[in-house]
């Protein structure tokens, strides 16, 4: 079977469990080539089909993720190296590194609270020449992976640490210091919350769950971000489509001033705080 043939028969059989049935199709036959879904299009359509890929698509229509299964994810135009043990980092995301950008374009001290695939700190510090900064996570295999993932994308290890910290531990700001920009994207998700296959099953609870509201975590979190913060800091925090107020009214109640952004879909994504 040749590669056009293969990916047509894929998405047939994705089609029951994916709404990107044939983007899924062309990204694991990329994969299954060793080369680039572009690539693939370009030069590889008539070529035969790996002996691996009908095992790929196996495994999506078990609905295990994409990323999971080829371990790369797209972050910012950069690839991430992600793990059952990472979130997967998500396009709307990068509403947070917009954000940050434009609210501290001279920062030299980076917090990334929560680092998972490091996806935040890594993108932050390329984007800022000379910043410096802390990624710090509950999760021993997930700092690997972050450190991992700043070392493959040349990030010089003099300008990054990852450290093992929970925020919801006595003492755990203990030599961190004080930043100009504190980055984070929290367990947001309410604990009922009906999610996809693809993320419930698949996903580390720990990183998605934080209490019946979702807001545990901003609870616990927020009152504790005035102590890492130098003079004229900000914090931005990734919230869910629907926990502005209720994120909103947490800051207020804490001495802090709020900037609501928006991700590309127009929905609201993130708080700075000041």
């Amino acid at each position: 079977m040749t590669v056009s043939e293969a990916i047509r028969a894929a998405t047939a059989k994705l089609d029951a469990t994916s709404d990107t049935a044939r983007l899924d199709a062309e990204l694991l036959m990329a994969h299954a080539l060793g080369v680039s879904r572009s690539d693939m299009l370009l030069w590889h359509m008539t070529s035969d089909t790996p002996l691996s890929f009908d095992d790929l698509v196996t495994r999506r229509a078990t609905h295990e993720p994409i990323a999971h299964i080829t371990g790369i994810q797209e972050f910012y135009g950069r690839p991430f190296s992600v793990t059952a043990n990472t979130l997967i980092p998500r396009g709307d995301t990068e509403s947070l590194i917009d954000a940050a950008l434009e609210a501290v374009p001279m920062a030299r001290y980076v917090l990334d609270l929560g680092t998972g695939t490091g996806a935040i700190l890594v993108t932050v510090l390329l984007e800022l020449e000379g910043a410096t900064g802390v990624a710090t996570d509950r999760s021993v295999a997930a700092l690997k992976i972050a450190e991992c993932n700043a070392q493959s994308l040349d990030l010089g290890q003099d300008r990054a640490r990852f450290e093992l910290r929970d925020w919801t531990k006595p003492g755990w700001t203990d030599g961190l210091g004080r930043f100009d920009l504190i980055l984070s994207n929290p367990p947001y998700v309410e604990d009922a919350a009906p999610l996809e296959p693809d993320v419930r099953e698949f996903e580390p609870v720990s990183a998605l769950f934080a209490g019946p509201e979702g807001l545990d975590d901003y609870r616990v979190l927020i009152p504790q971000l005035r102590g890492l913060m130098r003079d004229e800091a900000v914090a931005i925090l990734e919230i869910g489509f629907a926990q502005a107020e209720a994120v909103t009214q947490i800051a207020l109640d804490h001495g802090f001033t709020t900037e609501l952004r928006n991700d590309l879909a127009g929905h609201p994504r993130c708080l700075a705080l000041r």
